[in-house]
């Protein structure tokens, strides 16, 4: 069973830009897609900086993205999986909306690839 903590208000989330939240110690990067929340490390493994929160979400060879704003590469919302390096993929979290809140597992969930 997994305990959730809550980071912000869904109104804290504009449109489908990021917003960095400190989840046990950890920056996690919280988007909201057509009222579906997605929660991934805020962590670029390239650049090795905080900035996924920063990047730009969109549609790539039909998975749901985000672009890392420094080196472009691409990482699943769903998976953490980079498209670009399949052997590269960052913590994703479950994430959930309640009574207009946004919670997130305190637990990290399984990577595509570890």
């Amino acid at each position: 069973m997994s305990n959730y903590m809550t980071v912000c208000s869904v109104d804290d989330i504009i449109g489908s830009l990021g917003v960095n939240v400190l989840v046990d110690g950890r920056q996690v990067a919280i988007f909201i897609i057509d009222n579906q929340p997605y929660a991934l490390s805020n962590f670029d493994p390239f650049s090795k900086v905080n900035v996924l929160s920063r990047g730009i979400v969109g549609d790539l060879k039909g998975e749901l993205v985000v672009a890392s704003p420094v080196y472009k590469q691409h990482f699943s919302l769903t998976t953490g999986r980079c498209l670009e390096d399949p052997s590269v993929s960052i913590p994703v979290y479950q994430v959930r909306i309640q009574d207009g809140l946004v919670q997130v597992s305190t637990s990290v969930e399984a990577s595509a690839a570890a």
